[in-house]
């Protein structure tokens, strides 16, 4: 299976302030409390994740970008791509998409075939298209991402026991909980990204035998595809 990865932001904006005036005799204060706007309602959403390798990573965004209007004509957005952190020449691209169905056809064109060729693109690509149910959008400076995708048995019994592991326990493990979706194709396939501020932490507690009893307990098919990389963009 492919990766993921992405992601994506829907902000606050705070505003406060105050007004107050004096006379000579008398100092009066007059000020007006204005209610603080309520955090927007996180509404899941659909991206893209395609990962293929590159000959000339400039020679290529170049092309990619070129090509934006004809992603627009399918409803498609580009939202970031990262270089892999131990293959720089291995790019993973995150769009969001507003129709599936749309998405799935621009993947097909022939004539996106030959853009990527001319592009310099040295492997075939590997689409996936994801189901975004979970994004923090807080601002960090690190770029260093994690990406895991592994197939479960039942996602609601997969989910209970990450939620009970905990985003701090992983956290002491240099994984921070960034963004998690599942398969729109199959939904028994689970996409996980996290902001790595330990790598070698996070390694090692990937290849630990905690995590893959955790693993296993929480139902999760099969070994988990697991990728390194650094957003650029």
């Amino acid at each position: 299976m492919k990766q993921l990865t992405i992601i994506f932001a829907t902000g606050v904006i705070l505003f406060f302030g105050s007004c107050s005036g004096s006379g000579s005799e008398e100092k009066k204060t007059d000020s007006t409390t204005a209610a603080t706007p309520a955090a927007p309602v996180f509404q899941p959403f659909n991206i893209a994740v395609i990962t293929h390798p590159v000959k000339d990573f400039d020679k290529w965004k170049t092309a990619y970008f070129a090509h934006d209007s004809v992603r627009k004509a399918y409803g498609i957005s580009h939202l970031s791509f990262g270089r892999g952190l131990e293959d720089s020449d291995m790019v993973t691209v995150v769009q969001l998409i507003s129709d599936v169905q749309k998405a799935k056809e621009f993947s097909m064109l022939p004539s996106l075939k030959v853009l990527m060729q001319k592009a310099g693109v040295t492997g075939p690509p590997t689409f996936d298209f994801i189901h975004v149910l979970r994004d923090d959008t807080t601002a960090t400076d690190n770029n260093d991402r994690m990406m895991i995708a592994h197939k479960v048995k039942d996602f609601d019994a997969w989910l209970k026991v990450f939620d009970n592991e905990g985003s701090a326990k992983r956290a002491g493990y240099g994984m921070v909980d960034k963004a998690l979706g599942r398969g729109i194709d199959d939904s028994t396939m689970v996409y996980l990204l996290f902001t790595v501020t330990d790598l070698a932490k996070a390694k090692e507690r990937g290849n630990s035998d905690e995590l893959k009893k955790i693993m296993t307990d929480a139902g999760v098919v099969g070994p988990p595809k697991v990728r390194f990389f650094k957003v650029v963009k």
